[in-house]
């Protein structure tokens, strides 16, 4: 009789539920942290609409597409010339953007896009990506474009060029 005693400590009803709970869990846990770099992770794949991807080695960032290439909405034949910051080619703050951001290099004027719209020209500058941030003189017209340039020299130098633009989306 002390032997059945012994034992019934291990077959408790309380205890065993609690041993299976515990059991189950770590099986559960163990399972879904293997899988929670997976890319095809069902917890995931239906509750997130995007992609997840490691940013510093441990945070988390959605990002909408891993395809990063820009896509192009429109291509537009145009007028580029260069402007600098010199107080002849600008407003009273010639170092302020229409925008209201400092002047830096990949700032274009253009009086018929959208401030903030991003372009490339893709003949002139290849694939470096230019944000329209300023505004031109209304006499410009909307096909002429003006790039920024750190000096009037580099400005003038740079000319008139006739080409097209590649708007891209977003």
């Amino acid at each position: 009789m002390s032997k059945v005693k012994k034992y019934r400590f291990f077959f408790d009803k309380n205890r065993l539920n609690i041993s299976l709970f515990l059991i189950i869990l770590a099986g559960v846990i163990l399972f879904f942290k293997s899988n929670l770099g997976a890319k095809t992770n069902f917890l995931f794949r239906n509750s997130l609409p995007q992609e997840l991807v490691i940013i510093q080695g441990n945070t988390f960032g959605a990002i909408s597409s891993l395809d990063l290439e820009p896509k192009i909405s429109r291509k537009i034949k145009v007028l580029i010339t260069g402007y600098s910051s010199t107080p002849w080619e600008t407003d009273d703050e010639p170092h302020i953007t229409a925008a209201g951001t400092n002047v830096r290099e990949g700032i274009i004027a253009n009086n018929s896009l959208p401030l903030g719209t991003k372009l490339r020209i893709p003949e002139l500058f290849g694939e470096k990506i230019f944000v329209v941030e300023d505004r031109m003189s209304w006499k410009k017209g909307n096909y002429h474009f003006d790039v920024w340039f750190p000096s009037y020299q580099e400005a003038l130098n740079f000319g008139v060029k006739r080409t097209y633009i590649e708007v891209l989306e977003g």
